[in-house]
């Protein structure tokens, strides 16, 4: 089996940034995205989350230099489909 690879983005351990995940090509017709929920490996910060009804967004802060993080979404859909997507968040200086 192959290894899962998420996108990865850079960030500074002082930096509060938003990261995106897009749902909208996954979501069949007239579906729409009820609940989202952030999951964040520990030593980063949900500062926030927000959606609408084909993306979800998390407000990510924290993190110590030289160290990889995962943020996953999942979400639940009007018809009642969940999933995850899951992201790499490196920290480093900038």
């Amino acid at each position: 089996m192959a290894a899962t690879s998420f996108p990865t983005y850079v960030k500074d351990p002082d930096a509060v940034l938003d990261y995106p995940f897009d749902w909208s090509e996954w979501l069949k017709p007239g579906e729409t995205i009820t609940t989202s929920t952030f999951i964040v490996s520990a030593g980063l910060a949900l500062d926030s989350s927000s959606n609408t009804l084909s993306s979800a967004t998390a407000w990510i802060s924290g993190g110590t230099a030289g160290t990889p993080y995962q943020v996953t979404n999942h979400i639940v859909t009007s018809a009642g489909r969940a999933d995850d997507r899951s992201i790499t968040i490196r920290v480093q200086n900038r």
